[in-house]
Order: structure tokens, then sequence, then C-alpha cells
């Protein structure tokens, strides 16, 4: 038991971290940012040992975008009588701007996958096509999440079902069990989102 918590203790705490950052985001609670960012920082070493690049870089914006969506959540609150950011809908127009630059994303990364490895001796990824889609999706919903749009949680379904079984397919066991409870998170956090949305209105 202690073997296997010390070979997979890394993963272990950024289930945990990312866990309770699920948590607070369909809550709808400001504390989402700091533990997303505790969970990206173990997550970037995991997904390094696994050769997930993709998804190891998606840490580094992990930790940016937590950084932002922590300093806008609270200073849009603090500017409006400590009310919270209120949750929007995704315009049309704004859906298509960002399936547009989701789709840049993913062919530079895509690219990046493909050749990058070779150029610095690195192992090549073993997914680039998923891991470079899921990367790019997730980049795009977690700025839509930052931004509160609602309209994150359909994202979210997508990308965590495909990661899902990346994840199972690489051995990251607990990663993939982590999925299958974001999976049924984001089908929680759109109904909750959605009801406290009615609500304020």
């Amino acid at each position: 038991m202690i073997d296997f918590i010390i070979r997979n203790g890394m993963e272990i705490v950024g289930t945990i971290a990312s866990l309770i950052y699920l948590f607070y985001s369909i809550r709808e609670k400001v504390w989402l940012w700091p533990w997303g960012i505790v969970a990206s920082a173990v997550s970037l070493i995991v997904f390094y040992q696994a050769a997930l690049y993709a998804d190891m870089g998606l840490q580094f914006y992990y930790v940016i975008i937590s950084a932002y969506g922590w300093w806008y959540w609270l200073s849009a609150r603090s500017s409006d009588q400590k009310k919270n950011v209120p949750i929007k809908d995704l315009s049309q127009r704004l859906f298509i701007k960002l399936i547009l630059v989701g789709v840049a994303i993913y062919a530079a990364l895509l690219s990046a996958l493909l050749y990058i490895p070779a150029m610095v001796d690195i192992a090549s990824s073993d997914m680039p096509y998923l891991d470079a889609f899921t990367t790019a999706a997730s980049i795009v919903a977690t700025w839509m999440l930052a931004r509160k749009y609602i309209h994150h949680w359909i994202f979210w379904i997508v990308i965590d079902v495909i990661s899902m079984a990346m994840y199972l397919y690489k051995g990251l066991y607990f990663y993939s069990g982590l999925f299958v409870v974001y999976t049924i998170g984001a089908f929680v956090g759109y109904f909750e989102w959605k009801r406290i949305k009615q609500k304020a209105e």
C-alpha cells in the first residue's frame, strides 16, 4: 500500500486538489481558482512523466488563467457592492469566434506535438490528435469559466469524456476516475449555474 502511494503520490494529490476545484466550481465559489492552481502545478509533473505534452503545457495556461479568473471574480465583485460576477449566456457571434480560435490553437498544438519531440530528442506524444484537441478545447472552456459563461460546462462534458479515455489508455487510473467525476460534475454544474442564473434574473 505504501509503495502504491509513493508510486502514485503526485497523481493522488492532483486528483484530490482537482476534486476540491470541481466542488467550488459547481458552487460558483471563488476558492476554485487557488485550488485550480495547486491542481495544475501537480498535474504538470504527472503529464510530463506520461509524455502527454499538450496536456502538460495546458497546465501552464491553467495557472495563468486561474490567476486571471481569481482576479476577475474578486475585482468585479468588489466593484459591484460585493455581488458575485453574473453568469452569462454565450452569444452566437462569440461562439463562432471561440470555435475559430479553438481550431487555430488545435492546428498549432498538433504541429508542435508531431514535430517538436523529435527536434529536442524526447519521447513523441502517444496521442497527438486527441491530446491537441482536448488541450485546445480546454483553453477555450477555461477562458469561458473565467468570464462566467454558463456554456463552458457543455464544452467540459465533451472534453472530460475524451480525456477520461486517454488517461485510462495511459494507465493514469486516478486521473481517469477523476474525469468520470468531472463528466458528472459538468452536468451538475450546468444545471446548478442555470438555477443560480435564473434566481438572479
